[in-house]
């Protein structure tokens, strides 16, 4: 793995972004912004399940509103996420906003992103400059015959210059594709010729399944390059998995081992029990611990401590009973099926503890 690229430092709220910190995993709110009780059992969601950063779409001007009632209820910083209209970006920062992200493709006016720059400083917001590849400015597509990874580049560095120019400096950037390969050439060309930190992902990645291994892929190559600092995985579904999905590209990438990594076995014809569905609930109920723990699930009690000794703890069901065990060996048998995961659990609870 190459070594990460070194970026300057900003703060999101108390969360530091580049220069040599930990890369932050963070995922964005799908409710409604104008239901206050679902957007804020979502961003507590999110919060257990590990997410450092949490971006809400703004659509209008009243929905700022929002902004002091979730930051009095979480402690967790907020990004406000802005499209078209200028005046809300003004609005989120004046009602505390920690940061926001513009397109400028989609305000597409050099004056009114400047009055966006010139509130952030009164209000000392950092912005995020998110380049989309579906959303460049015209003035930028003269230059390219079609969206592209260079055309991506240009729009950012055009923006920094111009932000900088203003005295500003508290920046992040992205620039992002669905398409993998161009997403990558993009992150990698503005690596070469930057070095503002840099948001990562995969936009509009698909369905939780097909959507993780695409983000996967992309987010996994340009981190083994060394290329980000914060990370979000795009899905279509509930973004707690997006968090999950998160985590996972960086403990399996060797970059951040936090979490339980669950170890499951794949199924066959000896499994006697639903273990896809007890696997998958699971991992929703242990996502938010803070630990750096193998745990593995298996479906078979003959083949799960052997296929599983590295794991630190796992369960491993048989036709009416399950075992614990602990690097391979029996900790306990003849446990009841029903009472397996809360079994599992416990013990898990008493490694921590």
């Amino acid at each position: 793995m190459a070594k990460r690229k070194k970026t300057r430092q900003i703060h999101i709220g108390n969360i530091p972004i580049g220069g040599g910190s930990p890369i932050v995993v963070q995922s964005m709110l799908k409710t409604n912004p104008e239901n206050l009780d679902e957007t804020l059992k979502q961003t507590l969601d999110l919060k257990k399940a590990g997410c450092e950063l949490v971006r809400i779409a703004l659509p209008y001007e009243d929905t700022c509103k929002i902004i002091p009632f979730l930051k009095k209820e979480v402690d967790i910083p907020l990004i406000g996420d802005i499209h078209f209209n200028y005046k809300i970006a003004i609005k989120a920062m004046e009602a505390g906003i920690d940061a926001i992200r513009i397109n400028p493709g989609t305000i597409n006016n050099i004056h009114k992103v400047k009055e966006i720059v010139h509130v952030a400083i009164q209000t000392r917001t950092p912005i995020r400059i998110g380049i989309n590849v579906g959303s460049l400015e015209k003035r930028i597509l003269k230059n390219h015959q079609h969206p592209n990874a260079d055309a991506m580049v240009e729009s950012a560095l055009y923006y920094i210059k111009m932000i900088e120019d203003m005295g500003w400096q508290e920046l992040k950037v992205s620039l992002k594709a669905s398409d993998v390969l161009q997403t990558i050439s993009a992150y990698d060309k503005f690596s070469k010729k930057s070095d503002y930190p840099l948001h990562v992902g995969i936009t509009e990645a698909g369905p939780i399944f097909s959507g993780s291994i695409k983000s996967a892929i992309g987010i996994g190559i340009l981190l083994y390059k060394g290329i980000g600092d914060t990370i979000r995985v795009s899905l279509t579904g509930d973004p707690v998995y997006e968090v999950m999905a998160g985590y996972h590209i960086l403990r399996d990438l060797g970059i951040r081992r936090v979490g339980v990594n669950i170890i499951s076995c794949p199924t066959c014809g000896r499994c006697r029990t639903k273990l896809m569905d007890i696997v998958e609930e699971f991992e929703k109920e242990v996502a938010y611990l803070d630990v750096n723990l193998n745990v593995a699930i298996m479906g078979c009690e003959v083949n799960g401590p052997g296929e599983a000794k590295e794991a630190d703890i796992g369960i491993a069901f048989g036709q009416d009973k399950a075992i614990l065990f602990a690097k391979g060996k029996i900790v306990k048998a003849g446990i009841p099926k029903e009472m397996a995961q809360d079994t599992l659990k416990e013990e898990i609870y008493n490694l921590i503890s």
